[in-house]
């Protein structure tokens, strides 16, 4: 007989797809987690004289190739030469070629950050005079696009593998040991390995176009693939992949041999061997991520590492052991039910889990926020809040979970009678049914004799042709349906007669739902940039910029203005600064930079300049700057009628609708 989905698994199927959907398409790139703190020559700023290289500084190590750092001249011809190399620390330089004329550079990089993550960007530096520029570097989608979301995906996958793979056989280990021979129990782990398994090559082979070109074509280059593995991220899949090698000699133990074990002391020597195994296992694949990722690099990563393995053990444990404890309360057999006992031992795993969670979680907070105004001020600060939201609920919902548990406890002693009462109706069904079959069998026989003493010509006509004697094999398929009717029916009103397992079916439900969701925002934070880096680089930006500034109006006179903007909509906040040069009465050179809060060239569709003299009734005079390259616009000519407190209006509009004027008064001539 084939099994059907129940209607409230398949509701779980279908929140699990939806919310995979929304949340990872909708998170976009995956933002860099190394940004971009200083460089010599600085953005923006004009040398009198073309320097002998380009310097960068980022916020943590970064890996670098032959054209991760690209300098390209007004004519897009690239004059670097190709060999990046570390000064110190995390400031790395590319030499240039000798003899470079004036005008507008671009630099253009594209490295992987200490974690695993591409960042890429782009600026502008001039030599003697700014100029224009055919160089065109769009704002990059670095670790976005279609090969972006499959690798956003992937890692969703894995992670989703991995805690039903440790979860369901932490559960059935330390829980509901009868668990091991029930084919429900086993389908859902085995399940969880091959989806890690899937996952992990699948991350393999993306790995390389990832961090690259982005390319889909590129997925298969067996050359990027060489290049993968030679990198710490490659080195923590491959490692991935050897323990799950002996994850799937624990599972073919734990289902196989360990469900045979008749003998006491020999199933206690065997369930420790397993607990230390698995618990190994557990933890290495574990360290893979937490050698690769967040955890490896920034402050304190002795300490990090552990706690993050800590940490994902713990997000296993519990939710992993949940969707077991769902399924065996959906799907166990009604001979071999989960019994009130292993859901309370499984009660407190999960309540030492979400202690561990929270120590482990309090820390990691602290290590990538750093402030509590990261909260609300850094994209990884809004996400965290969402997920601390998220679990707030779990754990009102596990509460509501405990009491059933708590209940179902209680009642235990009184579950026989439930079974007896069904049991006895069984019994009158099948007596029923007994009373039929030797009826018609009777009936059969006495037509068999009929027919036996007439005139011989047709003597099995009046033999039934619904009803197969007793001794015929298709007697025999109609009794084995019979009974696996009766058999599915028992095991129904089984499942419904105590009101207790019913409500913690309902509740755990609940659980496993709301943990679909926080998951997908778990995988979403993965790929966000801490707030800690993000708020680092903003002061870093910040500085440079205001340092760049002083220096340019103390030997020249030229004129800075940095003013904030938000248009309103999505991707509308950001940094213009107005350069006036030499900021006199007269003709003047203006260039205008647009920034990301993070510090990142930001290409819009249109700025707009104007120049009021409020004292004077003069103006708005308008000025309409080119576009010179990725967030640069520049206009020459531009003429100041007279000296005085000039108000500088800068219109930014970031889409068709998305705009917003921001103003500043400079002292002008």
């Amino acid at each position: 007989m084939t099994r059907t989905i129940t209607p409230r698994l398949r509701t779980l199927v279908l929140l699990f797809l939806a919310v995979t959907g929304a949340l990872l398409t909708g998170a976009g790139p995956a933002s860099a987690h190394a940004a971009l703190t200083g460089s010599d020559p600085s953005q923006g700023v004009v040398v009198p004289k073309a320097p002998d290289q380009v310097s960068l500084t980022f916020s943590e190590n970064v890996s670098m190739n032959d054209d991760s750092l690209r300098v390209l001249d007004p004519k897009g011809k690239r004059v670097d030469l190709r060999k990046p190399t570390n000064l110190s620390g995390t400031t790395y330089a590319v030499q240039l070629k000798s003899g470079l004329g004036k005008g507008t550079y671009t630099v253009a990089y594209q490295v992987v950050s200490a974690d695993s993550h591409p960042v890429g960007g782009a600026f502008t530096f001039s030599v003697g005079t700014p100029s224009k520029t055919v160089a065109s570097v769009p704002d990059q989608d670095v670790g976005g696009g279609v090969v972006g979301w499959l690798y956003g995906f992937g890692r969703y996958m894995s992670y989703a593998g991995y805690i039903v793979l440790v979860g369901g056989a932490a559960f059935v280990l330390g829980c509901w040991q009868r668990g091991s021979g029930v084919r429900a129990m086993q389908r859902l782990v085995v399940g969880g390995w091959l989806t890690l398994t899937a996952a992990t090559l699948f991350l393999l082979l993306l790995r390389g176009s990832y961090t690259t070109s982005g390319s889909v074509g590129d997925i298969f280059d067996l050359n990027l693939l060489g290049q993968v593995l030679q990198t710490k991220p490659g080195a923590a899949l491959v490692s991935r992949l050897l323990l799950l090698a002996a994850g799937a000699l624990f599972i073919a133990v734990l289902f196989g041999a360990y469900d045979k074990r008749e003998d006491p002391d020999e199933k206690r020597d065997l369930t420790f061997g397993l607990a230390v195994g698995g618990i190994v296992v557990a933890a290495g694949l574990a360290a893979s991520w937490a050698m690769a990722e967040h955890a490896s690099t920034g402050l304190q990563p002795g300490i990090a590492m552990p706690v993050d393995i800590i940490h994902l053990l713990a997000v296993a444990a519990w939710l992993g052991g949940l969707t077991a404890l769902l399924v065996a309360l959906y799907r166990a057999p009604a001979g071999i039910p989960v019994d009130a006992t292993a859901v309370h031992r499984f009660s407190r795993v999960a309540f030492g889990s979400v202690l561990a969670l929270v120590g482990t979680g309090i820390y990691q907070s602290w290590r990538q926020l750093g402030s509590w105004s990261a909260f609300t001020e850094t994209t990884y600060g809004e996400l965290l809040l969402v997920k601390i939201a998220l679990v707030a609920l779990l754990v009102g919902i596990a509460s509501i979970s405990r009491r059933w548990t708590g209940r179902l406890t209680a009642a235990a002693v009184t579950e026989a009678e439930p079974e007896a009462e069904v049991e006895a109706a069984e019994e009158k069904e099948t007596v029923k049914a007994s009373a039929g079959t030797k009826e018609a069998s009777a009936k059969a026989a006495t037509a068999a004799r009929s027919g036996e003493s007439g005139t011989g010509v047709s003597g099995t006509s009046g033999t039934s042709g619904d009803i197969a004697p007793d001794d015929t094999p298709e007697r025999a398929a109609q009794l084995a349906r019979q009974q696996t009717a009766m058999d599915t029916a028992r095991q129904k009103r089984l499942r419904d007669a105590d009101p207790h397992r019913f409500g913690l079916r309902r509740s755990v439900l609940a659980e496993t739902g709301v943990a679909v969701v926080l998951l997908a925002v778990t995988t979403v934070l993965t790929q966000t940039e801490p707030g800690r880096t993000e708020q680092d680089a903003k002061a870093a930006t910040s500085s440079s910029s205001s340092s760049s500034s002083s220096t340019s109006n103390s030997s020249s006179g030229a004129l800075t203005l940095d003013m904030s903007f938000d248009t309103g909509g999505k991707d509308g906040k950001g940094v213009v600064r107005v350069d006036l040069d030499p900021a006199t009465v007269g003709s003047n050179e203006m260039h205008v930079y647009v920034q990301r809060p993070n510090g990142r060239a930001f290409d819009i569709p249109e700025v707009k300049v104007a120049f009021t003299l409020a004292a004077k009734k003069i103006g708005p005079l308008p000025v309409a700057p080119d576009h010179v390259t990725t967030g640069h616009w520049a206009a020459n000519g531009v003429q100041i009628p007279m000296a005085g407190d000039w108000q500088v209006s800068v219109t930014v509009r970031t889409s068709d609708i998305d705009q917003v004027t921001v103003s500043k008064n400079a002292q002008i001539g």
